[in-house]
């Protein structure tokens, strides 16, 4: 037994390692830092190396110690060496810049101005760290807050004078536009009514939110660099979402794809989740974050938690969103938990953008309203909710944001992918619950209307009626409020994955040139009622997320449950009013854009399907009276809808 137990020992001994030819490499490099010189004719080295010649170690020897050397000085010229890396890679970077724009400018301006955007954060961020102080100290008012105070109310009244003569003047040719403004005060109205704390509200917060939502809102709407960037970025993110076909027809098979719903939509959900990590795992994710956290922080006086938190929803769910600030939660105020769980009702995930993308919605508007709720979500939820404690979290110093749980890029996307299982899980379950609840729901409400005389009695057909001023006051045209409110009925009470599914069905009605009404039902509605609803729709408000916030926050905070089921449903309707408010911004910035179409030259030629400006155009032709439109042109215009001046 003892025998081998000294066997056993004797096994895993690492004493021939240690000194054999394995480790003969590690005991040069050791000696030679040391300044020793390895002494061939000793004992110890004729034992340990004598299969070695002396015409065969001159050499190793040699190489050796150029090896200890390099490495010797690169650990000195640490900083050094990664500078010049560093100059060598921007180098190359700027030659490839330069050459792509002599070749083509138009093709290389993409890349232009990322990388000028990427430039001025790298500036601010070397001018900030080396006089920031300075211009902090200089900037204030050292004994002078009357003269501060004056010229703050200066500023409020000049920007509600400008606003005051920009609606006048803007709003003589689209009378429609003030509808929009006046839902903005309506909404603002109740919300104040409903407030818990009245006298406790800042307004500071409230009128910094509200004007950072209009002035992002006038950016991409009403600016031609805006409009042109947020198109510009939708349109890649279409062309980046469909590489996702690559994956899932290898998986499915193409049939599939391009046929099943769940099999072309769903996937999208699994790529972008991937991505999401990815770029979270590196810290891109998160800088950004930060940047739009302390510009809403510096302007609105709102805390570092709250603000990130809010800054987060714009990329990431409800139940994510906490995890960013998840060490602070149980020492948040109520006022502060309130604005984490309306952040996460009034915006959508980045996952789901690019499903809603899919099917067809106008990204830049989806982009935009993803955007323009984060200041908003703000603003009413410290007008519904006041904050009337104190804060611990007032300064961002002290506030960080973690980094995740993987340690490499592949772990990372692995990660995002496994996630992104449940959230597909979710979805198609959801959809299958809800579509059915929605149609028992309907067919028990036309039992109940056949029996009192009331035919076509739907869920649908009720919140037209209920939810019908709401679409007014957002600026939508009463001709297209019954549908509007509709879809603003089924996101509130079932969600608003299948408002947008409803709203893409018009959407491609309306392109394809469909008759406008069809037995007394209207099949599309307006662009401007289009893009309207996309605002509206965007976002978590609706009954089936209250279960999903709670459990999300209840599982980080189990001792806050009291708290957070208290606030959520006020919070809910806050989130809903958010995507409310956005919709009645973008109605007052709302232009029509696109090229005029020349009908003449349309209809002459050869059609082989309709269209929306094919429609518009024979709307022309059916109504004039002047020999403008030639035979042919009406032929066409007859073999695709049917009018009496055809017969």
């Amino acid at each position: 037994m003892a025998e081998d137990t000294r066997r056993q020992r004797e096994s895993v001994s690492l004493t021939p390692v240690a000194h054999g030819l394995e480790n003969m490499g590690a005991e040069f490099l050791e000696s030679m830092e040391e300044g020793q010189l390895p002494c061939g004719n000793s004992s110890q080295s004729s034992e340990g190396r004598g299969s070695w010649s002396k015409a065969e170690t001159k050499p190793r020897w040699r190489s050796l110690q150029l090896t200890v050397r390099m490495r010797s000085f690169f650990r000195e010229h640490k900083q050094l060496s990664k500078w010049v890396f560093t100059g060598l890679l921007c180098t190359a970077y700027i030659a490839f810049l330069i050459t792509a724009c002599l070749l083509d400018f138009q093709r290389a301006l993409a890349l232009l101005v990322i990388t000028c955007v990427v430039l001025f954060f790298l500036t601010y961020g070397l001018l900030k760290r080396l006089l920031g102080p300075r211009l902090r100290r200089c900037g204030k008012f050292q004994g002078h807050s009357r003269l501060s105070l004056w010229l703050k109310r200066g500023l409020a009244l000049a920007a509600a004078l400008g606003l005051i003569l920009w609606l006048s003047l803007d709003t003589s040719q689209r009378p429609e536009q003030l509808v929009s403004f006046a839902g903005i005060c309506v909404f603002l109205a109740l919300l104040f009514a409903g407030s818990k704390h009245h006298r406790a509200v800042s307004w500071r917060t409230v009128s910094w939110g509200l004007g950072l939502q209009f002035v992002l809102g006038l950016f991409v709407i009403r600016t031609e660099p805006g409009f042109v960037a947020f198109q510009w970025l939708g349109d890649q993110i279409q062309v980046f979402l469909s590489y996702t076909v690559a994956g899932s027809s290898f998986v499915f098979g193409e049939a599939l794809v391009k046929d099943v719903f769940a099999f072309q939509v769903l996937p999208i959900i699994v790529f972008f989740s991937c991505v999401m990590s990815v770029l979270y795992y590196l810290g891109l994710m998160q800088w950004v974050i930060l940047k739009i956290a302390w510009l809403m922080q510096v302007t609105m006086g709102t805390s570092a938690t709250e603000t990130l938190s809010v800054a987060g929803n714009i990329f990431v769910s409800q139940t994510e969103a906490p995890l960013l600030i998840r060490p602070y939660l149980a020492d948040m105020t109520l006022s502060e938990v309130h604005v984490v769980m309306t952040g996460g009702y009034a915006t959508i995930a980045g996952s789901l953008l690019g499903a809603y993308i899919s099917f067809g919605i106008d990204a830049a508007s989806l982009i935009a309203a993803s955007v323009m709720a984060a200041p908003c979500a703000l603003a009413l939820s410290k007008l519904v909710y006041p904050e009337v404690e104190e804060s611990k979290f007032r300064s961002e110093e002290g506030v960080k944001l973690s980094y995740g749980d993987a340690q490499n890029l592949v772990e990372a996307a692995s990660a995002g992918a496994a996630i992104s299982v449940k959230v597909v899980a979710n979805i198609a379950a959801n959809l299958i619950a809800f579509l059915a609840v929605l149609a028992f729901i309907n067919a028990a409400l036309s039992w109940l209307g056949d029996m009192v005389d009331i035919q076509g009695l739907s869920f649908q057909l009720i919140c037209s009626y209920i939810l019908r001023p709401v679409a007014f006051l957002m600026g939508v045209a009463w001709e297209d409020c019954p549908v509007v409110a509709e879809l603003l009925g089924i996101k509130l009470f079932l969600n608003e994955f299948v408002a947008y599914q409803e709203l893409s069905q018009y959407k491609q009605r309306r392109l394809a040139g469909a008759e406008e009404w069809l037995g007394g039902k209207k099949q599309w509605i307006s662009v401007r009622a289009e893009i309207l609803t996309t605002y509206a729709l965007c976002g978590f408000s609706n009954f089936s997320s209250i279960g999903i916030m709670l459990g999300g926050l209840t599982s980080l905070v189990p001792h806050r449950r009291s708290d957070f089921s208290q606030i959520v449903l006020r919070a809910l309707i806050t989130g809903a009013f958010v995507s409310l408010m956005n919709a009645c911004v973008a109605g007052v910035l709302y232009v029509p854009r696109g090229i005029q179409v020349d009908c003449v030259s349309l209809l002459n030629q050869t059609l082989s399907s309709s269209s929306f400006e094919v429609y518009q155009c024979c709307g022309q032709v059916f109504q004039s009276t002047s020999l403008e439109f030639s035979p042919e042109a009406l032929d066409n215009c007859c073999r695709f809808y049917n009018h009496t001046i055809c017969t």
